[in-house]
């Protein structure tokens, strides 16, 4: 049986096939698209007719797209998709003859680029899908391929990079800093700092040894890791970043001792519930759920005045090591997020802001949100990259003995 293209010229009568194509396409792209969205795309095309383009794009976009982070995305791939196949193989035919040196780069994004790339052919038997073998190095990938996606910005990598980016930063650690507790242990360790005598032990070991003092015990504060609070801003600008650094952050802060987490979008959704999970897929999976404004605006000055009135509690006295993961474009009223950081700085040992906008050289907080984040934060951090994420965890020792 001849193999079934799903390119074709519309007015051939496979407008049909090219839509169910297009729909398989745009998941390969990271788009939600279900089978629900490609039979209404497929309806307003024979609504709205193939005679003009612009109309079919938008009639299609209307159904299929429903993030906004997906339309630039739908739109180059609908341009890429439908087009006038003779026109393209005469271009083609007009290229193939005269090329010389070095194609010109795709200027598509990575998603849209991925997407077209894919394998098509539908007269293949399907092979047995194989999860865990795309998501490893081996030794085809080259040195350089390692090295640009350890500084390839989260939000231009491609699905499948994507993917092996978010399983690669769960291998990185984040060393929480630990303080003397107040409860004291035993310890033979003569040299920790504030040890002190435990006379008690001593005339114990010694009683045993028929008045014969072997050892001396000593009494030294137990070490304890910081209370974590992490507070993660899933809005659209953040959605490709907010994942992939829960994701980091579940794994990196297992042997952690209390940690409490919180997105924060239109409102605040507790996910501390979800980070008690030990698998990070289910951890993902929970929080999704959880998460009812994800991909929606940023109000960070509510949301902290919410975790003042109803979580005040999960902060430790001034103990607290707390992250603000965002990218400063609060849509609320400065002045009150100017009062709620004033609060949480003074019940907090130190407060750090992680901002993928730190990508960027020039970058300055301008934004009025951010100005505010910027005031009041210890720290402003990049967390873009793989290598930014472990120059954060490799500085975050040194970012706590620094003063305020």
């Amino acid at each position: 049986m001849a193999g079934i293209p799903q390119l074709g010229d519309v007015r051939s009568g496979k407008l049909a096939g090219n839509i169910t194509a297009f729909g398989r396409a745009l998941r390969r792209a990271g788009v939600r698209t279900d089978a629900m969205r490609i039979a209404l795309a497929a309806e307003a095309a024979t609504l709205v007719g193939v005679q003009d383009k612009l109309d079919l794009g938008a009639a299609m976009e209307a159904v299929m797209v429903s993030r906004e982070q997906d339309r630039m995305v739908f739109r180059e791939l609908f341009d890429a998709w439908f087009r006038d196949p003779e026109l393209a193989n005469k271009l083609l035919a007009q290229m193939l003859p005269s090329a010389e040196g070095k194609a010109e780069p795709s200027r598509r994004r990575p998603r849209v680029r991925e997407a077209l790339t894919a394998p098509r052919n539908l007269a293949k038997p399907l092979e047995p899908a194989k999860p865990d073998r795309e998501l490893e190095f081996d030794a085809a990938m080259t040195a350089s391929d390692r090295e640009r996606l350890h500084n390839a910005d989260f939000n231009a990598l491609g699905a499948a990079e994507y993917l092996l980016v978010e399983r690669l930063a769960r291998d990185i650690r984040l060393p929480i800093p630990e303080l003397p507790s107040r409860r004291l242990r035993v310890t033979g360790d003569a040299g920790r700092q504030h040890a002190r005598m435990h006379w008690p032990g001593v005339l114990q070991e010694a009683a045993r040894t028929g008045g014969e003092i072997l050892r001396l015990p000593r009494l030294a504060r137990r070490l304890q890791p910081l209370p974590l609070l992490v507070l993660v801003d899933v809005s659209g600008s953040m959605e490709r970043y907010a994942r992939l650094l829960l994701a980091f952050l579940h794994a990196a802060t297992r042997r952690a001792g209390r940690r409490d987490v919180f997105a924060f979008g239109t409102g605040l959704t507790d996910l501390t519930p979800a980070f008690r999970l030990a698998d990070t897929d289910a951890m993902l999976g929970a929080a999704s759920l959880a998460i009812d404004d994800f991909a929606g605006g940023t109000r960070l000055g509510s949301s902290l005045s919410e975790l003042r009135l109803a979580h005040a509690r999960r902060l430790t006295g001034r103990r607290t090591l707390v992250l603000v993961i965002s990218d400063g474009l609060d849509t609320g009223e400065p002045a009150l997020l100017e009062q709620e950081l004033l609060w949480l700085r003074r019940h907090s040992r130190r407060l750090l802001w992680l901002n993928p906008l730190l990508r960027f050289d020039g970058y300055a907080p301008l934004a009025r949100g951010a100005g505010v984040l910027h005031r009041h934060a210890d720290a402003m951090l990049a967390v873009h990259n793989l290598s930014a994420l472990e120059q954060f965890a490799a500085s975050l020792a040194a970012l706590m003995r620094s003063g305020r």
